[in-house]
């Protein structure tokens, strides 16, 4: 390979375009899938990178430009071979060719093929060159509203993603949200029947489900718009926007409520396309996503509180699939389940919804809240699990969904479960978090009702009833058994296998010293049966160090 590209180099030298066209077509055909290169031909490929430019800056017939653009990319895949594409020279050469130099004029070149690869090459550069991307003006978002390509938009998808400064660039100064908005409605052929309400052009009156599947070239310059859109918004003040922002807002969260509602060509897209819409949702202002719930109700909508829940229940449709899934959950599944639970603490009618889902009333009070295949089931189930942002997410969903509620949120889930997100709070000893909720009583079933009494609080089920271990004991043998107990916890203290811990007056949890368990040993209340007299001091609980 090393003969043929010095052969190569040789034939660029002459300078003929017949000559390093056939060279070039028959290097790019051999290294077309390459991704890997030989180190030791480092520097001959940097030398032919500096031929072509050199060639790319002659007037070529379309065939030798197209040529040498095809071998700029495979060049330009190799990271440590980007020294003669990273000048301001070279990236203006690959800018004009790619039409986005600002003294480019259309009719200067109308080979489509060429400002694709021009493009490509230009995304390989800017992926591993931080040179290579102060080097290049980000003058084509002002063509966006003219002609979209593909590449067009992984570029500057690109640029926002790896700088922080032309995100802001974007956003602000080129009123980039309204400007990729308006792109996003234009390849979806959204109109607007009513404020805020979006259909297909020409399909006002077809039902959701019975629109026509986007096409893979819809849905691929779609999702390009969505992750330069989540690029941008990432840094939103999610709580305060101006009148004029926030307005912006609700109309970008009309379309994506239409993309949501939307479906591809081919189910693996579809998710895709689902996903970056949610991630982007997730980052608008709190107040704005209100409009998912706007639109009129129609004959197939789903309905609730006279509200079109269409939306939002595709959001937990959405969530429940990747929660089926169980892979990376930290990265699947939490971006949908934050949006439904920052939803539901802000929209009465969208918790409402949600909990009628999720919570429905009690009636099996025999099953444990965490065994089964409901949603309440596999939620709950995840608040034990190894992920600490997962089990916390699912734990603040199910508690919002109980208006932050303690004694709600331990009947749905057990107390055992909630222990977690209590403790963090400091409610282990019951009570109510600051959110602001309707007065509305817990619905309870019959069935309920009449286990109620019987229902042990830490696993949240009816269990049988258990002999006394202690019956038959003298108070001696009591006092006994429990200070083995205490000298056993003690130990266990001692070497680091548990950390005794005491529940405080305010609900909060502290460590316990040896002092304090010795001073336990001696208290008389420790001993006592007398329920009387268990209320009034701290209490002891003890958490192993080897898990959450």
């Amino acid at each position: 390979v090393n003969m043929d590209l010095n052969t190569i180099i040789e034939q660029m030298k002459t300078g003929e375009q017949d000559t390093a066209l056939t060279a070039l077509q028959g290097y790019n055909k051999e290294m077309n899938q390459c991704f890997t290169f030989n180190r030791e031909e480092k520097q001959d490929r940097e030398c032919l990178g500096e031929l072509v430019l050199g060639f790319l800056k002659r007037k070529l017939q379309p065939s030798c430009q197209l040529a040498c653009l095809e071998t700029v990319r495979i060049l330009s895949r190799d990271k440590d071979c980007l020294d003669p594409f990273i000048s301001h020279s070279a990236m203006s050469t690959l800018a004009r060719y790619a039409c986005i130099a600002e003294a480019f004029s259309p009719s200067d070149n109308p080979d489509q093929e060429v400002i694709v690869e021009a493009l490509k090459s230009i995304c390989n550069i800017l992926l591993h060159s931080e040179r290579g991307q102060v080097s290049l003006l980000m003058t084509r978002v002002y063509a966006l509203s003219v002609q979209v390509h593909f590449f067009d938009l992984r570029l500057t998808f690109l640029l926002t993603a790896l700088r922080i400064d032309i995100r802001a660039q974007l956003a602000q100064a080129l009123h980039g949200i309204s400007l990729l908005g308006n792109q996003l409605e234009a390849i979806l052929g959204l109109c607007w029947p009513d404020t805020l309400e979006t259909a297909r052009a020409g399909l006002d009156d077809v039902p959701p489900e019975k629109l026509p599947p986007l096409s893979r070239q819809q849905t691929e310059l779609a999702v390009e718009i969505l992750k330069i859109l989540f690029n941008i918004t990432f840094d939103t003040n999610r709580h305060n926007v101006d009148e004029e922002e926030a307005a912006g807002y609700r109309h970008l969260a009309a379309i994506l409520r239409h993309c949501l509602i939307s479906h591809t060509d081919s189910e693996e897209r579809t998710e895709e396309f689902h996903c970056h819409t949610v991630n982007l949702l997730g980052n608008l202002p709190l107040p704005c996503l209100d409009v998912l719930l706007m639109p009129k109700v129609q004959q197939a909508s789903i309905e609730y509180m006279g509200l079109n829940m269409d939306a939002v229940n595709k959001l937990l449709e959405f969530m429940e699939k990747r929660l089926d899934r169980g892979h990376k959950l930290k990265d699947t599944l939490l971006p949908s389940l934050n949006l439904l639970t920052e939803s539901a603490r802000i929209h009465r009618e969208t918790r409402k919804f949600l909990r009628s889902k999720v919570l429905p009333p009690l009636r099996d009070v025999k099953i444990r809240p965490e065994v089964g295949s409901t949603l309440r089931n596999k939620l709950v189930r995840l608040m034990t699990h190894i992920d600490t942002d997962v089990k916390d997410c699912a734990a603040e969903f199910l508690y919002v969904l109980c208006k932050e509620s303690v004694s709600r949120f331990i009947k749905y889930t057990g107390y055992g479960n909630a222990a977690g997100l209590l403790a963090a709070r400091g409610l282990l000893r019951g009570g109510r978090d600051s959110g602001i909720y309707s007065e509305d009583e817990d619905s309870e079933t019959e069935e309920y009702r009449e286990a109620k009494d019987h229902i042990n609080p830490i696993t949240g089920v009816v269990e049988e009833e258990q002999p006394n271990p202690m019956e038959g004991m003298t108070e001696e043998q009591k006092e006994y058994e429990a200070m083995k107990l205490v000298n056993m916890f003690d130990k266990l203290s001692r070497t680091n296998v548990i950390q005794p811990m005491q529940l405080t007056m305010d609900g909060k949890m502290r460590e316990m010293s040896p002092k304090d368990l010795h001073k336990m040993t001696h208290n008389p209340l420790f001993q006592s049966e007398d329920p009387a007299n268990s209320g009034g001091e701290d209490e002891a609980y003890w958490f192993s160090k080897n898990s959450e």
